[in-house]
């Protein structure tokens, strides 16, 4: 065996190794996704996504190519592997992609544009001693308009990490 030192990329997850811990973070495929896409020059939001804002399979708006809008949406969901800030957002966009219009890609442009403000963010493990398990959970009992189904969600952290979270329809 060979020892090649500390971690500090892997799987396209970009880790640094310190002394009160261990932050992970996706800061070159966020910014290489908004090259992608032609994104590195626009102005960054502070949401995600609009509050309280409904969307429709039937949006009559100007269809846009699946293809596309297929490949915003999967870049997406791989950055929620260290971003669960969207990770709602990103299950919302992620209804609409066999019919896509302008609406829902401008939607995923939004959250592109929220990434923006931030591609330096990811997930700090702490090196505390701090062991106390805490959970938060929600559900949407209204649910979707179209099928009935409720989305729920959930997040473990242990101490002032994140170990563990779901979204899902």
């Amino acid at each position: 065996m060979t020892d090649v030192g500390l971690m500090s990329y892997y799987l396209g997850l970009e880790v640094k190794q310190m002394e009160d811990g261990i932050f992970i973070s996706q800061e070159s495929y966020t910014k290489e996704i908004l090259k992608k896409f032609n994104m590195l020059d626009c102005n960054p939001m502070n949401t995600p996504m609009e509050s309280g804002t409904e969307f429709s399979k039937f949006d009559e708006g100007e269809k846009v190519d699946p293809t596309l809008f297929k490949s915003h949406v999967g870049s997406l969901r791989y950055l929620t592997c260290t971003r669960t800030n969207i990770l709602y957002a990103v299950g919302v966009v992620s209804h609409f992609m066999e019919a896509p219009s302008s609406t829902h890609l401008k939607v995923a442009r939004r959250i592109l544009r929220y990434l923006k403000g931030m591609t330096e963010f990811g997930l700090f493990y702490s090196s505390s001693n701090d062991f106390n398990l805490m959970r938060y959970c929600d559900s949407d009992y209204r649910g979707d308009i179209y099928d009935r189904k409720r989305t729920t969600g959930f997040v473990f952290f242990l101490g002032d990490s994140v170990i563990s979270w779901s979204s899902k329809k």
